[in-house]
């Protein structure tokens, strides 16, 4: 008797938590209004009432973990560096911030360190690997030495030996593999993936997701997260069908858009 009323609390209580609101992501920070994977960002993230950031992380030259989303530095700067051939102190001296404004001139490409100290109690970090299985021994030193809870550290990645790699090393933090799902995208084989690698869940696009999709990863044991969504109806489609979290570019607009439903 005790078992089945067990049984059926744990049924109630995880059908609340599907029902309620999703954790809001900020996608590199509130990067809508601040300079993508910079520390301006992600404070104003915050400020919006994100739940979770999400940002870049790459190994430079001399095993420093920066904060950025492409190989080089072209796109956020002006000037081309590659990240992995490049020192901290040579990404250190350019300007990130100046192509989103004047009023961010002088941003400079933040260290893990330092986006760590940006958390708040009880608030969480997607770390999105951007290069390879190299970053993981620093990686795993950098988290040990954060402060942060283990709940509050999320690992993401695309390559699948990234996610394999953190849950044999470190099995205490969750670990979704990214994808994006293309119209010939098979959930069985989708789901084998996950399962092989102990991926904790996945964090896809949006386009060709539909309910089938969504349900099929839920009810295998995994979870679901999606990205990038910057408007209000799309982000209460995914809601409805109880996905994990949502990271958009704009935290603020999206909270209080989901939340009048």
């Amino acid at each position: 008797m005790m078992k089945i009323i067990l049984v059926s609390i744990l049924f109630i209580c995880s059908n609340f938590i599907l029902a309620g609101e999703p954790f809001i992501v900020a996608h590199r920070g509130a990067s809508k209004k601040a300079p993508e994977n910079t520390l301006p960002a992600f404070k104003l993230a915050w400020e919006q009432g994100a739940d979770a950031i999400e940002a870049d992380f790459r190994l430079s030259k001399d095993g420093h973990i920066v904060c950025i989303h492409d190989s080089d530095t072209k796109r956020v700067s002006g000037k081309k560096l590659n990240v992995s051939k490049s020192t901290l102190a040579e990404l250190r001296k350019l300007d990130v911030g100046s192509f989103r404004g004047n009023s961010f001139k002088g941003t400079i490409i933040p260290t893990i360190e330092e986006v760590f100290s940006t958390i708040p109690p009880k608030k969480k970090i997607f770390i999105e690997v951007k290069c390879g299985i190299e970053i993981i021994p620093a990686l795993l030193e950098k988290t040990k030495k954060s402060g942060l809870k283990d709940e509050q550290i999320v690992i993401i990645s695309f390559k699948e030996e990234v996610i394999e790699l953190m849950k044999s090393k470190a099995p205490q933090f969750k670990a979704f593999l990214l994808k994006s799902i293309k119209k010939d995208t098979s959930l069985k084989s989708v789901l084998a993936t996950l399962e092989k690698i102990k991926a904790d869940g996945l964090s896809t696009d949006t386009k060709k997701i539909d309910e089938k999709f969504v349900k099929g990863v839920l009810a295998s044991g995994f979870q679901h997260h999606v990205w990038t969504i910057n408007d209000v109806k799309t982000a209460n489609r995914f809601k409805a069908l109880n996905v994990m979290s949502i990271t958009t570019d704009i935290p603020d607009l999206i909270r209080s858009g989901i939340s009048e439903k």
